[in-house]
């Protein structure tokens, strides 16, 4: 069974910066593709990057130039690098994994990241 667990969140001021950190555990060594993904209240949960295990990455164009993911495959993390933060980044950020193509998905509980003055 696969088990992802957030970190990192918390309140920021608009323009500044987190990073949060997804730790995985079970069978996810060298997992197909992790990513992030957010939701606001109410809202659609909207993809924002995700990242293959051979180190491809692709963005959301609202994140594009301020978000920067990672991972380290040994490890079993995956980190979302978050720069010049706006107040519609406010959501819940989830990390996700899919462990082999056409597998299931994955979804940790969350982390909260809010952006206000």
């Amino acid at each position: 069974q696969v088990q992802l667990v957030e970190s990192g969140g918390g309140l920021v001021q608009p323009g500044g910066s987190l990073r949060l950190s997804c730790a995985a555990s079970g069978s996810t060594f060298r997992s197909y593709v992790m990513g992030w993904y957010r939701q606001a209240p109410g809202k659609r949960r909207d993809l924002v990057a995700t990242i293959t295990s051979g180190g491809s990455s692709n963005y959301a164009d609202s994140v594009k130039g301020r978000f920067s993911i990672s991972r380290d495959n040994a490890k079993n993390t995956v980190d979302l690098q978050m720069n010049s933060l706006k107040p519609e980044d406010t959501a819940v950020y989830y990390c996700n994994t899919q462990t082999v193509p056409g597998g299931r998905y994955y979804w940790g509980q969350g982390t909260q990241v809010t952006v206000s003055s």
